[in-house]
């Protein structure tokens, strides 16, 4: 009897409690939005603006990704390029810093000072820099402003073990995270740096670098001859005991090697944490001397600046109330070169480890830019002054939350952006929005050189020479692969080519144009890759989107080297006396880019071109440069051959 009462009295309030445990379990809107980045939260927005109901799911405790997470020194590239929500964001910036009362810390006047023109303008109606804090203010409000039509849900992770994602006829149907809640929805949308959800669909990504030859690129691949910027530019040995190969690497240094001119591998240009810097002596804490400090890991920042290598090595853009968006800077900086290679398919817990690994390597830096006996003690004296907010990230205390996760997966789509989509050289007919930035790459390894030196390789940092058109094709996979997933952020693009898309500003216009093309095939109901493009190209101009390209849009071609007869000799490979400046700003150049001198120190520089000859014979030598009004008239140029030598003087403003 006893027995038979507990059952009667326990079996109801089991069963209610299974009833309420499965209604927890099971989210439903029209859209699914995973990662409350810039772009998931523009999609969010811009759904509800269209009467679209969305969950808007962040894996991580941080919500903006880079915009909140010390990104704030906009790398905007051509500004008339950015358009809708996305410039909305920074209209709202600029309102901001329009009321006094946001000048805590500093003026505006103090900011314009700095690099970088028209940083506050109260005749405008935008501003591109600002402090972390208010982009998150901003994005809170955007989202308070939809009311109910957006559930924002934290800290849920999906489920990457296989049971993460179910599909139904080519459509996904509901996502899992490892909590075990459900999240169910017409379309998806996979807005996270990592491209995870893109994955768990299995849509077809590539990781590293394609070759130069995949799609016949220049600036793809290993860039052995393409080192402009962020390198050594002093003789630094890269052996624990100098000169002996025997005593092993110093820490940081690849053992391999490193590749062929323009081949493809699997390296992953590097990650950083976009560090808020204040100089006020008020709003200020020192740089913490981590857990687990090395000092060996820095054996190399001691040795370059020993090799006479005085520059700063960080790059802070100021913002509003004397702080920083601080980025990495010449040879050895915040970038953490080699350690991220296994980050973009590892499991959480190994993701987690790398993260750490950065998070100790940048916070060990800057201690020890700050308090190391071998820095020099005028490098010291500048990091003194320099120090972590107050008021920014309190609960990682003054840390940034989010590491820099500069890229990662790239989908593989109908349509593949590459460096001639950037150049113009291939314009897309269903263009959904523009990039403008560099092709910009970080640095991607740190090896030995044949001579026994160190150096860095992977930098790019060539302009596409204006706006080019991002396809709708390149934001959703193939319909063979999944019929209802954007996928704005882990876009189909070779690496060089997300060098430039992948700018904040650019992912808030990607998120935007794929939530309204979300909302029309949800209303039709048909596949993304069925949306009419006509009209979608009408609502997103009619929304502000800017999806043409101005006017003056011309390609900007490079030439290269193969497509010429005869022996080549390009300045990559000349030997180099003097500063020389590198610019990729005139067109028709060939290789990677040219060199000028800047006006400065004429007669104290030179290029010396070398050409061993197969054979004997008549030779003819040209000169190759792009005319220009502020080229010199009277460049001077010598031919050297046996005991003969010829000199001219070439005038570079002539065709």
């Amino acid at each position: 009897m006893n027995f038979r009462k507990r059952l009667f009295l326990f079996l109801p309030i089991f069963l209610l409690a299974q009833h309420s445990r499965a209604d927890s379990h099971i989210h439903e809107a029209d859209v699914v939005i995973y990662g409350a980045t810039s772009a998931g939260i523009v999609a969010a927005v811009q759904l509800s603006r269209l009467g679209k109901t969305s969950i808007l799911i962040e894996p991580s405790n941080h919500l903006g990704g880079l915009t909140t997470g010390g990104l704030g020194w906009t790398d905007s590239g051509r500004k008339s390029a950015i358009g809708g929500v996305s410039r909305e964001f920074y209209e709202r910036i600029h309102k901001h810093y329009s009321n006094p009362k946001a000048w805590k810390f500093g003026k505006p006047e103090e900011l314009n000072a700095d690099r970088g023109a028209g940083k506050f303008n109260p005749d405008s109606d935008t501003m591109w820099v600002f402090e972390p804090k208010v982009a998150m203010k901003i994005y809170r409000q955007m989202i308070a402003e939809c009311g109910d039509d957006i559930e924002l849900i934290m800290r849920q992770r999906l489920d990457r073990d296989g049971a993460g994602v179910t599909m139904e006829n080519g459509r996904i149907t509901e996502i899992r995270a490892e909590s075990g809640e459900r999240y169910r929805g017409k379309i998806f949308i996979d807005a996270t740096y990592e491209g995870d959800l893109m994955a768990a669909a299995r849509v077809p990504y590539h990781v590293g670098r394609e070759s130069n030859e995949t799609y016949d690129e220049t600036l793809n691949g290993v860039q052995l001859e393409n080192r402009h910027n962020h390198k050594f530019i002093v003789k630094v040995d890269p052996y624990k005991t100098p000169g002996d190969p025997k005593s092993g690497l110093v820490w940081g240094i690849s053992p391999e090697k490193p590749g062929e001119d323009g081949s493809g591998d699997r390296r992953v240009q590097a990650y950083c944490f976009r560090m808020c810097m204040s100089l006020d002596p008020e709003n200020r804490v020192p740089f913490p001397k981590p857990d687990g400090y090395d000092e060996t890991m820095y054996e190399l920042l001691f040795r370059n600046f020993e090799a006479g290598d005085l520059r700063i090595p960080i790059a802070p853009g100021m913002m509003p109330n004397g702080k920083t968006d601080t980025n990495n800077n010449y040879a050895f900086s915040t970038d953490n070169i080699g350690m991220n290679y296994d980050y973009p398919d590892a499991d959480y817990a190994t993701r987690e480890r790398i993260i750490a690994q950065h998070e100790l390597y940048q916070k060990g830096l800057m201690w020890t830019l700050q308090n190391h006996e071998r820095v020099p003690q005028e490098i010291r004296d500048h990091f003194e002054k320099w120090g972590l907010p107050k008021d920014e990230f309190t609960e990682t205390s003054g840390w940034p939350p989010q590491l820099y996760i500069r890229e990662a997966r790239r989908m593989v789509s109908g349509y593949i952006i590459t460096e001639n989509d950037c150049r113009r050289g291939r314009v897309c007919e269903d263009s959904v929005g523009l990039g403008s930035y560099n092709m910009d790459s970080h640095n991607c390894q740190r090896y030995v050189t044949a001579d026994g030196a160190v150096q860095n390789e992977g930098d790019v940092q060539v302009s596409p020479g204006g706006p080019y058109a991002i396809s709708y094709r390149a934001i959703i996979p193939r319909k063979s692969d999944v019929k209802n997933l954007f996928v704005p952020v882990c876009l189909s693009s070779t690496h060089i080519a997300f060098g430039s898309i992948r700018m904040e500003p650019v992912f808030m216009i990607l998120g935007h144009s794929s939530a309204t093309a979300a909302s029309m095939a949800i209303d039709a109901r048909i596949a993304v890759q069925d949306v009419d493009y006509a009209k979608l190209e009408a609502q997103l101009i009619e929304e502000g989107q800017v999806v043409d390209l101005p006017p003056d849009a011309k390609p900007h071609l490079t030439i290269k080297k193969t497509g010429f007869k005869g022996i080549v000799i390009d300045d990559t490979e000349a030997k180099l006396t003097g500063h020389w400046t590198d610019s990729t700003s005139a067109r028709n150049f060939v290789g990677v880019g040219y060199k000028h001198d800047g006006a400065k120190d004429q007669g104290k520089k030179s290029a010396v071109y070398s050409v061993a000859l197969e054979k004997a014979g008549k030779y003819e030598v040209r000169f190759s440069y792009t005319p220009s009004t502020n080229r010199g008239t009277n460049v001077p140029v010598t031919v050297v051959y046996g005991d003969t030598k010829i000199e001219k003087q070439i005038d570079q403003r002539k065709t």
